[in-house]
C-alpha cells in the first residue's frame, strides 16, 4: 500500500495553520490531546470522535496457539486490544477517494 504517514509535528503544523494558534501552543493542544485519549484508553474508557470514529478496549481471553516452526502449543495469555471503528462519514469518505471512474 503505497501512501504516507502524518507525523505528529505535521499534524501540529496543521492546527497552527487552521486555528491560528502559535506553533508552541499548536503542537501543546495536540499534544494534550494525545495524551487525554491515551489516559483515557488506559482506564478502560470509549473514545469517540463524531464524524470521525471511536476507539475502545476488547479483552482476548487466555488461549493456545501454535509455533508455526515447531507446531508446539504455546499459551496466549489474556490481553486488551486497541480497537478502532470510523464512523459511517469517515468511511464515506475514504471510499469517495477510491472509486474507480466510469467511462460514459
Amino acid at each position: 500500500m503505497a501512501g504516507r504517514t502524518i507525523t505528529r509535528a505535521q499534524l501540529a503544523e496543521a492546527v497552527y495553520q487552521e486555528v491560528g494558534l502559535s506553533r508552541s501552543e499548536s503542537a501543546d493542544l495536540l499534544e494534550a490531546v494525545l495524551n487525554y485519549t491515551a489516559d483515557a484508553l488506559a482506564k478502560g474508557e470509549t473514545v469517540k470522535i463524531s464524524s470521525f470514529g471511536s476507539f475502545s478496549l476488547r479483552q482476548k481471553g487466555k488461549r493456545v496457539g501454535r509455533n508455526p516452526k515447531t507446531g508446539d502449543e504455546v499459551p496466549i495469555l489474556p490481553r486488551r486490544v486497541l480497537v478502532f471503528r470510523p464512523s459511517q462519514v469517515l468511511k464515506a469518505r475514504v471510499n469517495e477517494k477510491r472509486r474507480p471512474r466510469t467511462a460514459g
